[in-house]
């Protein structure tokens, strides 16, 4: 699913009134009918109390007709209009005369006079600002906000919750409108999917106004999002007369005195999302756990018993994944300096393989195209350097994917796969997923997708989609605090038969925190 900028979103409307022969009004309309139907039929005439707080531009004009529908169907409405500017958009002004034609008078509320009662019980929505706001709201606007989210209603906001810019992360938060829910037109929005500003879109989901196909297939964005409808066209059916070979022979290079279950566990999931044979290359303290934790695999170690020093291979792998446990001392640093110039087969490097080379960036210009990096938050910052804010993180982290011409896994509740300067956000995964050893399971589970011939973004990408899943169906049957890491692995066929099930779900937010 395409996640479209501010303009865009501005140019798939015009195209649209082009193209359908309508006017913004009717767009608008279109827009304003979608939440009633949303709200009425939750509500079916309820007593319960209404409050809209309109803003002066289109975002206020959805407002204003959702108001006079409301009216319409009897239920008790208090509309506002929050006069911040002397500018208005010509549909906001069109649709307070309809109002003011069925003698409802909204209430204006202006520096001066911004007082308002509101009970727990009611409901707010929330029109004030959209997906154009470009600047932080004034004091006495940040002061109404507050009042909104002290009321302890429950809050509906129109597109974006209200003080939420599309491509900045608001310098005063208290000045952001905090929603129980949003109903966002057609597209989802990239705040929505920040760890900086996706805490102001816990619930949301996606009205569809009806903006033209044609436009939605022919434009370029920055973004996706992954769901299941995205990810089921690079599952592969296996053919019945197949054999092990035909799935790859994958490496997972790690482990160090102390870290093997890193190790161990990156090559169970690497066998279990379908690899056909699995190597471990791990230092002699290991052997006997690998060989007793995962019997499927075998294992060659180094001639170093507490470390990796040197990695030598007495066969051609299909795919190697590198890193995970690894350590960071003078010799692992010089053997992954080796391996890099010796090898070019398919990569995905993780954990100390990231450290290290953050340590040594020459070696970075070593990485063969399409390797796969997988950072977590700190270990991109080692790589990258610091960030601004999460808009700015984005930006460095393409700026790297494309200088080195590698794939970037930016680990979080809503992973992102970078890939020559466009990004995919996966919707699976949760908060029980924060825990020791779930980064070493997603290694294995891409470097396993990779062995079986899926090209680098797709192993990428329905790697992390699996991974979450698996990590979404474990937490299911025993929480968030209770979930390993060895129960993600636990879940990964789960996970498949759910992904070829097909029964693809509207995407919506989860409420990941």
């Amino acid at each position: 699913m395409k996640i479209l900028s501010a303009k865009q979103i501005y140019s798939a409307d015009k195209f649209t009134i082009e193209k359908q022969q309508i006017s913004s009004d009717s767009l608008m309309e279109r827009a304003a009918l979608g939440i009633f139907n949303w709200l009425h039929e939750r509500l079916q005439g309820n007593p319960i109390k209404i409050h809209l707080f309109c803003g002066i531009g289109n975002n206020g004009g959805d407002g204003l007709a959702l108001a006079r529908h409301l009216k319409e169907h009897d239920y008790q409405i208090n509309a506002y209009v929050v006069n911040y500017s002397d500018k208005r958009s010509p549909d906001f002004l069109k649709n307070l005369d309809r109002l003011k034609d069925r003698k409802l008078w909204p209430e204006f509320l202006d520096e001066k006079n911004h007082t308002i009662t509101i009970s727990p019980d009611d409901i707010i929505v929330d029109a004030i600002f959209g997906i154009g706001l470009n600047r932080e709201p004034s004091v006495w606007v940040g002061t109404l906000i507050q009042k909104i989210n002290r009321s302890r209603a429950f809050v509906l906001s129109v597109d974006i919750p209200s003080g939420l810019f599309m491509n900045s992360v608001p310098k005063y938060p208290e000045r952001v409108v905090e929603a129980n829910h949003i109903l966002s037109f057609q597209y989802p929005k990239l705040p929505f999917f920040l760890p900086q500003t996706a805490k102001y879109a816990n619930q949301w989901e996606l009205l569809d106004i009806g903006l033209d196909q044609e436009y939605h297939e022919q434009i370029e964005t920055a973004y996706h999002l992954t769901g299941k409808f995205e990810v089921l066209a690079l599952y592969r059916p296996r053919l019945k007369f197949s054999h092990k070979g035909n799935y790859g022979h994958a490496v997972l290079v790690g482990g160090s005195y102390g870290k093997i279950g890193a190790v161990s566990m990156a090559t169970k999931s690497c066998l279990t999302v379908g690899a056909g044979m699995v190597t471990a290359f791990i230092p002699k303290c290991g052997y006997q756990i690998l060989q007793s934790t995962v019997p499927e695999a075998m294992v060659v170690t180094d001639e170093n018993e507490h470390y990796i020093s040197n990695i030598l291979l007495p066969f051609e792998p299909t795919v190697i994944g590198i890193g995970v446990g690894m350590g960071t001392n003078k010799e692992s640093m010089e053997a992954l300096e080796m391996f890099l110039s010796a090898e070019n087969v398919p990569l995905v490097i993780d954990a100390d393989g990231l450290n290290l080379l953050a340590k040594n960036q020459d070696l970075l210009r070593k990485l063969p195209k399409n390797c796969i990096l997988t950072p977590h938050s700190k270990e991109l910052e080692r790589l990258i350097g610091t960030w601004k804010d999460d808009f700015d993180k984005l930006e460095k982290a393409k700026f790297f994917s494309q200088q080195y011409k590698c794939i970037l896994v930016v680990k979080g509740a809503y992973t992102h796969v970078i890939s020559d300067g466009v990004g995919y956000i996966n919707a699976t995964g949760n908060p029980g997923m924060a825990t020791a050893g779930s980064g070493d399971v997603l290694t294995g589970m891409i470097t396993g997708l990779l062995s079986q011939g899926h090209e680098p973004l797709q192993a990428a990408i329905l790697g992390v989609y699996l991974h979450g899943l698996a990590g979404d169906i474990a937490s299911s049957k025993m929480g968030y605090e209770a979930l390993t890491a060895t129960k993600i692995i636990d879940d990964i066929g789960s996970a498949f038969l759910d992904l070829i099930r097909g029964d693809n779900q509207e995407v919506q937010s989860e409420g990941k925190g």
